[in-house]
C-alpha cells in the first residue's frame, strides 16, 4: 500500500516481526545523526562518520517495490538498537500490512448483493487503498523500407 497503518488489534509480535524482516535500518552503535535525506542517513560516533544508504523503489519478486523511509532527523541522538528507517511494510518500527477501516456488512439501497462489499468513494479519491506495482516493458524498433520506425503516442490518420 501507498500508506499503510499499524494495526489496532495486534498479537504483540509486530515490532519483533518488523526487526526480523531485515528491512528496517537499526543503529549498530550509540551516536548522533548529523544528516538525513531520502537517500542516506549520516551517523557519527566518537568522531567516526558512517553513511547508511537507504533503498529507494527497488523492485521485489512480487512486482511491488521495496522502499525505506527515514525515521530520524539531523541532530537527534540515537541508542544502539534503535530503528533509524522503516521498511516498505513497517510504520514506527512495527509491522503494518494494511489500513484500519470501519466496515459494515449490510445491504445498501440494493447496490450490493449477497457476496458484494461496498466501499466509500473517499477511499479511492484520497488514495487510502492505493498500491503500486512495477512492470518492465521492452520495445523494439525495426528498420523499414521507409526508414527507421518512429514511436509516437498518436496513430496516423486517426483523430483523438
Amino acid at each position: 500500500l501507498y500508506q499503510s497503518e499499524k494495526c489496532i488489534v495486534g498479537t504483540g509480535l509486530e515490532g519483533q516481526t518488523a526487526v526480523d524482516s531485515g528491512f528496517s535500518v537499526i543503529a549498530e552503535h550509540q551516536g548522533k545523526i548529523f544528516y538525513t535525506d531520502s537517500h542516506k542517513i549520516s551517523f557519527s560516533r566518537n568522531g567516526n562518520t558512517e553513511s547508511i544508504p537507504l533503498v529507494k523503489y527497488q523492485g521485489s519478486n512480487k512486482k511491488t517495490f521495496l522502499h525505506q523511509k527515514s525515521r530520524v532527523q539531523g541532530g537527534q541522538c540515537v541508542k544502539k538498537g534503535q530503528i533509524l528507517a522503516d521498511g516498505a511494510a513497517t510504520v514506527g518500527g512495527e509491522l503494518a500490512l494494511g489500513k484500519n477501516l470501519l466496515v459494515a456488512y449490510m445491504p445498501w439501497e440494493g447496490y450490493n448483493s449477497e457476496d458484494a462489499v461496498l466501499i466509500s468513494e473517499r477511499l479511492i479519491c484520497e488514495d487510502i487503498l492505493t498500491s503500486f506495482y512495477i512492470r518492465k516493458y521492452e520495445i523494439k524498433t525495426y528498420m523499414t523500407n521507409q526508414g527507421a520506425e518512429r514511436i509516437t503516442k498518436g496513430i496516423p490518420h486517426l483523430e483523438t
